[in-house]
C-alpha cells in the first residue's frame, strides 16, 4: 500500500487487494501481449462451478487492426481515458455447461466469470498495470461486432494500461485519481440470516 493510497482495511489482509483500483489517467504505454497473457493465465485458475470455466476473454492491443472495433463500442465518457490505455478487453461468459454429453443452463456463469475477472485485475496490479473495469459500452453491438455466440453473455469491458504516477498528475486530476473507499463489513456480513424488516 503506497502512502498516496488512503485505503485502510479494518482487518489484516494482503495489500494487493487495497492496491487494486480503477484509475482514469493512463500513460499511453503499449501493453506487451506477453504481459496481457500473464493476466489471462491468472484468470484461467479462477474457481467455477463443476470446473465449467465459462469465461471468455476477447482483446485488442492498441496498435492492432481490431482496436477501432473494440474502442467504438465504448461510451464517449470511457473513450476519453481508454484512448491512453494499451489494451481493451471484453469479458464474455458461456450461459451453459456440459453435463455428460448434454448442455444445461449454468446458473453461476456470471459469478464464475466475475471470479476470473478478479484474478485478471489483481494479476494486472501485481505486474504494475491497472485493468479498469467498465459497464459503459454497447453490449448489443458488441455481440454483433465480436461474433458472440447466442448462448453467451457479454459481461464487462476493461481498459488495461499503465497509470500516470501521482507526482505527474495535474491538480485537477489529483482529486479524481484517488482510490475510493468501501463500506464496513458490518454493512454486508451477518451471523445467521437477514434481520427482519423494520428491526
Amino acid at each position: 500500500m503506497t502512502s498516496s493510497n488512503p485505503r485502510r482495511p479494518d482487518h489484516e489482509i494482503d495489500p494487493l487487494f487495497i492496491e487494486r483500483w480503477s484509475p482514469r489517467a493512463f500513460t499511453g504505454e503499449a501493453v506487451p501481449e506477453a504481459e496481457l497473457l500473464r493476466m489471462f493465465e491468472a484468470a484461467r485458475w479462477a474457481p467455477s462451478a463443476y470446473n465449467s470455466q465459462p469465461w471468455r476473454f476477447l482483446y485488442a492491443l492498441r496498435d492492432a487492426a481490431h482496436w477501432p472495433v473494440f474502442f467504438d463500442l465504448l461510451v464517449p465518457g470511457n473513450q476519453k481515458w481508454v484512448k491512453d490505455t494499451g489494451a481493451i478487453v471484453i469479458l464474455v461468459s458461456s450461459t451453459h455447461m456440459k453435463a455428460g454429453d448434454e448442455l444445461k443452463p449454468s446458473w453461476s456463469h456470471s459469478l464464475d466469470a466475475g471470479a476470473a475477472s478478479a484474478n485478471f485485475q489483481l494479476q494486472a496490479i501485481r505486474q504494475g498495470w491497472h485493468a479498469h473495469g467498465m459497464t459503459g459500452f454497447d453490449r448489443e453491438r458488441a455481440v454483433a461486432a465480436l461474433n458472440v455466440p447466442a448462448d453467451h453473455r457479454v459481461e464487462a469491458a476493461y481498459g488495461v494500461g499503465r497509470a500516470v504516477a501521482r507526482a505527474e498528475l495535474t491538480p485537477e486530476q489529483v482529486a479524481k485519481e484517488t482510490p475510493n473507499g468501501r463500506r464496513p463489513i458490518t454493512d454486508f456480513v451477518h451471523a445467521g440470516g437477514f434481520k427482519p424488516a423494520g428491526t
